[in-house]
């Protein structure tokens, strides 16, 4: 068991880092703050050069080439905050060592359990060092993991000069999980030729695509009437809102899909006789058919305005971020660093479609590649999220894999002028 990596993950999960999707300023909660100002501190402690936190709390640093010939300088990301969907607050770890494959109970006094039957995955990982939660938490290593691989590596770069490297960026950001972590991200400051988000699940996985991906608000305005007296008359925004809902299609639902089928997310409802309003996310991984999916709620819309008059249904259809494999695809080196350097790691490299979004696709449309890797870390935002140490150092040891390859590669200017 790495002593340090495991320390230092767990230093990490004491900050309360919760971002809010209420917030309209930057860092959404001043605590993340309190982490950002930790890491700049260890950042330095530890002897990376160049380590700054600006007033959004982005933290950024370097460790300097040490190879001796021209090598790309590639960065490494990982966000701070937990998502707004479960407390982040006094978390208590506890490792479970050599896992034995039965049902974890978290909490006896309130029989919080994760069971087998529930979460298959504990099978992969019998035998190996579980941290998990009390039950009341989540434990956050969405993703403080990556952001205790990445730091590790970097000291364990420090203590193997043999291996030789070009110029390494690490970047810590607040606020991935409401989807604003790569606003304010400064590319042009992190000066690298591509990158690498931190953030990924299971052991061994490499993702490249991910969603295309919009939000839909539908207000509904209805005309309330004395129900004694509203034949005719009354037009009930809530059964309206029923009905929107209902000629979606009911096969495409996050429920009812995997790997690259689409859907239509209803993420709230609200409303009374007089106005309801209804919120969905739209993804897809093809860019054709999530324009289609636009269409349709559009369409729907028009439909609901034909039957109940004009202006009955108001739609806003936003674009929040697209499939980061149109920026990728004509980048090979970068992908093909990543699965080199986790094979060597884990045995084996699983590229698969990211269901949701990352930084990295964000920041591949500003300019920077960036597919994701794994951390490690399993069933996300919620009281049942656990993390393999053993997958932790697997990560940790593919940060430095890549470095590694990465000093004995051309840059990928001079590849692509070839």
């Amino acid at each position: 068991m790495n002593t340090e990596l495991t320390k230092r993950f767990l230093k990490y999960v004491s900050f309360d880092t919760q971002s809010s999707e209420e917030a309209t300023k930057c860092p959404s909660t001043e605590k993340q703050f309190a982490l950002a100002e930790y890491l700049r501190d260890e950042l330095t402690a530890i002897g990376l050069t160049e380590v700054e936190m600006d007033e959004h709390g982005y933290v950024y640093a370097s460790l300097p080439a040490n190879a001796d010939k021209s090598v790309p300088t590639i960065g490494f990301i990982a966000h701070m905050d937990t998502s707004p969907d479960c407390s982040g607050a006094n978390i208590k770890p506890r490792i479970i060592e050599n896992y034995d494959g039965s049902d974890i109970v978290l909490c006896k006094e309130e029989n919080i359990v994760t069971t087998v039957s529930q979460f298959p995955e504990l099978k992969e990982h019998i035998g190996e060092d579980l941290i998990v939660t009390d039950g009341h938490t989540l434990l956050g290593a969405d993703d403080k993991a990556g952001i205790a691989e990445i730091v590790t590596a970097m000291t364990y770069l420090m203590a193997h000069p043999e291996i030789k490297h070009g110029k390494i960026r690490v970047a810590f950001n607040p606020d991935e999980e409401i989807g604003a972590g790569a606003h304010l991200f400064d590319v042009e400051k992190f000066g690298c030729e591509w990158a690498y988000t931190m953030d990924g699940s299971e052991v061994g996985e490499l993702e490249f695509e991910n969603f295309n991906a919009a939000s839909a608000k539908i207000l509904i305005k209805g005309c309330n009437v004395h129900p004694g007296y509203a034949k005719g008359k009354m037009k009930n925004s809530c059964i309206i809102a029923s009905e929107f809902q209902a000629l979606l299609p009911d096969n495409e639902r996050p429920e009812t899909t995997e790997g690259y089928d689409g859907f239509f997310h209803l993420t709230g409802m609200s409303g009374t006789v007089e106005e309801a309003q209804l919120s969905y996310i739209i993804r897809d991984h093809d860019s054709e058919k999530f324009q289609h999916r636009k269409q349709v709620v559009l369409d729907i819309a028009e439909k609901l305005n034909t039957k109940y008059g004009q202006g009955t249904v108001t739609t806003e259809v936003k674009d929040q971020y697209y499939n980061m494999l149109s920026q990728l695809q004509d980048k090979p080196q970068v992908t093909d660093i990543a699965k080199r350097a986790i094979e060597e790691a884990c045995g084996f490299c699983n590229v698969v479609p990211i269901r949701g979004g990352t930084d990295g696709a964000q920041l591949s449309f500003k300019g920077l590649p960036c597919p994701n890797i794994f951390a490690g870390g399993l069933n996300f935002h919620g009281r049942h999220e656990f993390v393999p140490i053993q997958s932790m150092e697997k990560a940790m040891m593919t940060v430095v894999n890549i470095c590694e390859l990465v000093g004995l590669t051309p840059t990928l200017s001079k590849r692509e002028g070839e």
